[in-house]
This record gives C-alpha cells, sequence and structure tokens, in this order.
C-alpha cells in the first residue's frame, strides 16, 4: 500500500475555509497518510507579541534561541494540536509528532555560510520504523 503524503502551508492554516477543505480532503484518502504542516505567520505572529521581531532573509526565518522556544511551542503545540483536533473532529483518527519526538527526523544545524539562519539545520535521517509502525 503507497503512503501519502500531503504539507500544507503557514497561509492555509490562517484561512479556515480552506483549511477546513484541506483536512477533509486529506481525511477522505484511503490507507496510510501524512499530513506535514507549516506556520511560519502564526509563528511570526506571536514572536511580535512576546516582543520577539521575527527576522526573514529572502522568506526564510533566521531562528535564533529565543525564536526557536516560540516557534516549537507553536508549530508542535498550537497548530499541531489544532489540525490533530480538526482531523479527529472529522472521524480521521490522527496524531500529532514534531521532529523531535521519537527521534522521527534528525538533522544537523546548518553551517553559517554568505547568511547564519540560526538554528536551521538540514534533514540527515527519518525514523522511517517509527512512523510506519504508529
Amino acid at each position: 500500500m503507497q503512503l501519502f503524503i500531503l504539507k500544507i502551508g503557514g497561509k492555509l492554516l490562517d484561512d479556515d475555509a480552506q483549511l477546513s477543505s484541506a483536512l477533509t480532503a486529506f481525511a477522505n484518502i484511503a490507507g496510510p497518510k501524512i499530513l506535514v504542516h507549516g506556520g511560519g505567520k502564526k509563528g511570526s505572529d506571536i514572536s511580535r507579541k512576546l516582543g520577539i521581531e521575527p527576522q526573514m532573509v529572502e522568506g526564510r526565518r533566521i531562528t535564533d534561541a529565543a525564536t526557536l522556544e516560540v516557534v516549537t511551542m507553536v508549530y508542535a503545540g498550537l497548530l499541531n494540536k489544532t489540525v490533530v483536533a480538526k482531523l479527529q473532529a472529522l472521524g480521521c483518527n490522527a496524531i500529532g509528532l514534531s521532529g523531535a519526538d521519537g527521534n522521527a527526523i534528525l538533522s544537523k544545524k546548518r553551517g553559517a555560510g554568505a547568511i547564519d539562519y540560526g538554528f536551521v539545520g538540514d534533514v540527515e535521517t527519518v525514523n522511517n520504523a517509527l512512523i510506519i509502525n504508529f
């Protein structure tokens, strides 16, 4: 059986009608599936509320220690659990993981080149066994 993976961005998460439509379509896909989500706008909004001005270069977030705390809270917490709850309401049994959970995704901090993105990393391995056995 083939695994279906869908990535949705932060802009879609901010639009209730589009999010509802995307999650309904996702919930109706038969077989194993994974939904990956972003959440940049919400992360930036919460950062500003906490007095941390988001830093972006060419559309990419500079992730210093304070920003890492915020995006972890927002992406792995608020947004993740919101998506899980909406999928559950659609009858789609769902769990929410971050890359840190169960070493689902191991990455290496990206070296500083012309731009230092801070704690941004590049994926080195994915714990397939963890994901497949869920």
